[in-house]
């Protein structure tokens, strides 16, 4: 049994046999032409980049049912075709050198690869050398008379083992043959792990060289949420997996299978809302599914993916008003605001930096408000798709009350140009503030007389309190949610909630975890976010719990002086109250 570690980039389960795919193109030996046939070959390329760029944009509006505004990563595929700088460079290699099409373009696309592959730009430079060889392999299959489509090929679902993965195979899989996908090279922002979230197929990326320790057919688990790929498991550690998953089936499959996931409430009747987080807007029907509250977190940052240009305020607006009339009157959307830099993908026209701390450096808010026509324009978009459905602006990654205010002053000025305008939007619109670094947490009080509502983000609140970065290993002991310290945050900023009489949601990680739930409804949590997956397992389990028992719960965990001691005791009370809880 082999066991390796990479990055966690879409949770769950998944057994079963492997499938290797061979991802590096179709490989092209040097191949000359004769000077006279130049103007034919140069004609056959032509004809080639033709046809891809109307194959890539069929292919995207297949894939709009599919994936929604996700599609939009392979608009920009077509344009590949289409660059006049690519085109040339195809076309010296043939004219030049009298290189065949078919080598013209593996010479140049390669070279373009290669650049990437030195470049120190990070998850982008990998996501744009996945689009290159993603282009390559399909104008190469056009050229040579190939298959375009990458497609799966099995008698019984698989499990995906690759070293890389373009965009176009991923998006491609069928989620009946591939239940799951794990890759030796990629990041946590790359476009198959963007994509693997959104289609709810566990996946691993960053694995490191495994691939020759595998062969096609061997039992592999997959575990998404650890981060795990077991190779050849032995009979001890299949039979946990079994149980794990039946585990996950029962209690994710239970809801659907009965129809809508019923309201929560907790044993002794208290009410606690659900939320779904979502990244794209198709994901708004898993909300829906589940009979979620709403949306607790509307991520935006997918408008950025891909792009080489800033998404107008027309597409920010098609793209909120997408999600808004879904959810309807009664479930509220929550849309944070930009949130780039960090370990984000850090693509803004006019701000491209390659920062030596970028977690303390220029990221969400700080961005937006060093660039107030970039921030203007989301804020005009989300104030005008306000008026279809119950939106709420959010800003993230406020660490001081004058940035806060900052942002609260900007979105006056867009109002009163709207009001001028006559363009109608909701006056009364709901505005909150993300708790994510300790600085917030401690004037929370203070933050809570500017906003409607508070939402917690454990991620980034856990990382910077024990300075400990979430995608390290190095120092992965040291990032967890039951530290003493993270929960005390917690809690201060639960009470101040209360004491001003405004909301507050916990969206990160952590909420979507059984471990937690009894935990978080003791500090005077009522609302949860998380993937709306998770929401199932989330209702049941709460629905089993006594506030005036979890208050009891969080106030010895709050004596504890150890994360350690905090997961052990967490993990009793879980037992006790759901013993076959996945914990």
């Amino acid at each position: 049994m082999e066991i390796r570690r990479g990055i966690p980039v879409s949770k769950g389960v998944a057994i079963g046999p492997a499938l290797i795919l061979d991802t590096e193109g179709v490989r092209i030996s040097a191949q000359t032409i004769h000077p006279n046939d130049v103007d034919g070959e140069i004609t056959r390329l032509h004809t080639a980049l033709t046809a891809g760029a109307a194959a890539s944009r069929q292919r995207q509006k297949l894939l709009v049912a599919k994936l929604g505004a996700l599609s939009q990563i392979f608009d920009a595929h077509a344009h590949f075709y289409e660059d006049p700088t690519i085109i040339a460079d195809f076309e010296y290699q043939i004219r030049e050198k009298y290189y065949t099409a078919e080598y013209a373009v593996s010479v140049t696309l390669r070279s373009i690869v290669r650049v990437f592959e030195r470049s120190d730009l990070g998850d982008r430079a990998t996501r744009v050398r996945a689009d290159f060889i993603d282009f390559e392999k399909n104008l190469l299959a056009i050229l040579t008379g190939g298959r375009t489509e990458p497609l799966v090929n099995a008698n019984e679902p698989v499990i995906v083992l690759a070293n890389d993965l373009t965009p176009s195979e991923t998006a491609h899989f069928d989620r009946t043959k591939v239940r799951a996908l794990a890759t030796e090279s990629g990041g946590a922002t790359s476009h198959t792990a963007i994509l693997a979230g959104a289609m709810e197929i566990p996946a691993i990326v960053g694995i490191g060289r495994f691939l020759s320790d595998v062969s096609g057919g061997d039992t592999v688990i997959i575990d998404g949420t650890q981060g795990l790929l077991i190779i050849d498991p032995d009979p001890q550690t299949l039979a946990k997996y079994v149980e794990i998953q039946a585990r996950i089936l029962s209690t994710s499959g239970e809801h659907q299978l009965l129809g809508p996931m019923p309201e929560t409430f907790s044993r002794d009747r208290h009410r606690i809302q659900l939320f779904g987080n979502i990244e794209f807007p198709s994901e708004a029907e898993h909300v829906l599914e589940r009979s979620a509250d709403g949306v607790g977190l509307y991520r935006t940052e997918f408008l950025y993916v891909n792009t080489t240009q800033d998404p107008t305020e027309e597409e920010h607006y098609q793209a909120y008003c997408e999600v808004l009339s879904k959810l309807g009157e009664n479930r509220p959307v929550v849309i944070r605001t930009l949130d780039i830099g960090g370990d984000k993908f850090m693509h803004v026209k006019g701000l491209l930096t390659n920062e030596k701390n970028p977690f303390l450096g220029l990221r969400s808010v700080r961005l937006c408000l060093k660039n107030l026509p970039l921030f203007k324009t989301q804020l005009r978009a989300i104030l005008r798709a306000s008026v279809y459905g119950n939106a709420r602006i959010m800003f993230p990654m406020v660490s001081t009350v004058m940035e806060l205010r900052q942002c609260i002053h900007l979105l006056a000025e867009v109002r009163e140009d709207l009001e001028e305008a006559g363009i109608p939007f909701n006056p009364n619109i709901p505005i909150g503030t993300m708790i994510e670094v300790p600085s917030a947490a401690l004037v929370a009080d203070i933050l809570a007389k500017q906003v409607d509502f508070f939402s917690i983000g454990t991620n980034d609140l856990i990382q910077y309190t024990l300075a400990a970065d979430r995608n390290n290993e190095n120092v992965a002991d040291l990032y967890d949610a039951a530290d003493p310290a993270v929960l005390r945050l917690i809690d201060t900023v639960a009470k101040a909630a209360r004491a001003a009489k405004i909301e507050v949601t916990v969206c990160g990680e952590m909420s979507g975890e059984p471990l937690y739930a009894q935990l978080l409804l003791g500090l005077g949590i009522r609302q949860l976010s998380a993937t709306p997956r998770k929401l199932p397992e989330l209702n049941r389990l709460i629905s089993k719990i006594s506030v005036a028992d979890a208050e009891l719960v969080a106030r010895e965990a709050l004596t504890l002086e150890t994360a350690r001691e905090v997961n052990t005791y967490l993990r009793e009370q879980l037992r006790r109250i759901l013993p076959d809880a996945i914990d």
